[in-house]
């Protein structure tokens, strides 16, 4: 009877075995980190429906490599049977895979193209409502255009680290804080480092709400923090009016920005949706094509986070270009608030600069959250979310400023 190795049999730790050292060490980290991030995600401490499933697919896909065959200098080939990101265009190997991968399909045919994006887009428009926007447009615009401080810095950064300027630009959307679009433009722009780019822009939006509130301490002195802010006169917006906006907000863009088209789309849409009061729609769109989104969406990037992707020296540049660019558009958010503040004459409470980091609606949760540690009855909320709204249009426009300038489409 031939004699049987354990370690053919378990080949998960045969191949940490065979493994080098940095990719072996490597692994066991992200293993580790991955279910670091499930129990935040279920602590609440990170947002909880893109860190649970992202952490289980990191710690999976570094604990789950198999021996794929043997290589031409006879080295032993390691993978996995989730997908491959690097097919390119070798149709044949790519029709093999879809047949083996079980997400190579939602891949290739819905992460790859941007089309995730969109669907989460879509969902997140009809939880928006634009009234808190039509409420307060010049506040809201204003600390909108402060919180693109990090894309604005990050792009000659970016340059300076090395980066050619299409994959600068990528990296540079990392500052507008809005998932989707990152995707959406590092998919253009950068069609070699979008899978790290969206992965690591991922990663830390889901770190923006345990981080945020120490930049917000650190930045505005308590007395100011717990400001509340003065009453407003309640403005009747209609859903009639709310149609009216968006349908002139999403044409104007789509005309002066028809590379970001597909998003101010999606995104429009889902407004429209909520404000024709088409019911059935709106529950389509808001549960299962936004939560069966975002849970593939955060499935994807879990798996994505393979030891070997990681240990690319760019993605350690990306790291550092990633962290950064969010924290100078928080930085940036609060500098709009403190404008407002004084322009005001001290009645605009700069923490709500904040939530013009348009990660919705994390970051105007931030901005209420803090206030309320420092004056439970304090509302700031309203004015967060207006702020919050106005930040994803700006991270669109961004981005396509970006995608026009720097990228190439069709070839």
């Amino acid at each position: 009877m031939q004699d049987v190795n354990l370690l053919e049999i378990f080949q998960g730790v045969a191949t940490l075995a065979d493994s080098e050292t940095p990719v072996l060490l490597m692994r066991l980290f992200l293993i580790a980190l991955g279910c670091l991030l499930i129990y935040l995600g279920r602590k609440g401490i990170l947002e909880a429906l893109l860190m649970i499933p992202m952490g289980l697919g990191m710690a999976v896909i570094n604990a789950g490599v198999l021996f794929l065959g043997t290589g031409e200098d006879g080295t032993r080939l390691q993978g996995t049977l989730f997908l491959d990101p690097l097919l390119g265009e070798d149709v044949p190997a790519l029709i093999q895979t879809l047949q083996v991968d079980w997400l190579q399909p939602v891949y290739s045919f819905a992460f790859s193209n941007g089309l995730i994006a969109c669907l989460v887009f879509m969902g997140i428009g009809v939880l928006l409502d634009v009234g808190y926007v039509m409420a307060r447009p010049f506040t809201s615009m204003t600390i909108a255009l402060f919180a693109e401080l990090g894309t604005v810095v990050t792009l000659p950064v970016a340059v300076w680290f090395g980066l050619p300027l299409a994959d600068a630009a990528a990296t540079a959307t990392i500052g507008g804080a809005d998932g989707p679009m990152i995707l959406f433009a590092s998919l253009i722009l950068s069609d070699e480092l979008f899978v790290p780019i969206t992965v690591v822009a991922y990663l830390y939006l889901g770190l923006t709400y345990g981080g945020y509130p120490y930049l917000c301490k650190l930045m505005v002195p308590r007395r100011i923090r717990g400001m509340r802010m003065p009453m407003d006169k309640p403005m009747d917006i209609t859903p009639a009016q709310k149609l009216v906006f968006c349908v002139i907000a999403c044409v104007s863009l789509s005309l002066l920005f028809p590379v970001a088209a597909p998003l101010f789309f999606s995104l429009f849409i889902g407004v429209v949706v909520r404000e024709s009061g088409l019911v059935k729609f709106a529950e389509v769109l808001s549960g299962p094509v936004l939560y069966g989104a975002t849970f593939f969406l955060g499935l994807l990037l879990g798996v994505l986070c393979e030891a070997n992707t990681i240990l690319n020296p760019q993605v350690l540049i990306l790291l550092v270009l990633g962290i950064f660019a969010l924290t100078i558009s928080g930085i940036g958010g609060i500098i709009g608030g403190y404008v407002l503040y004084f322009a005001t004459g001290g009645k605009f409470n700069p923490v709500i600069g904040i939530a013009g980091v348009s990660c919705v609606p994390t970051c105007a949760k931030v901005a209420q959250k803090t206030v309320a540690e420092v004056t439970p009855d304090a509302v700031v909320l309203p004015h967060a979310l207006g702020a919050s709204i106005s930040g994803v249009i700006t991270s669109a426009i961004f981005a396509a400023i970006f995608i026009s300038v720097f990228g190439s489409i069709g070839g």
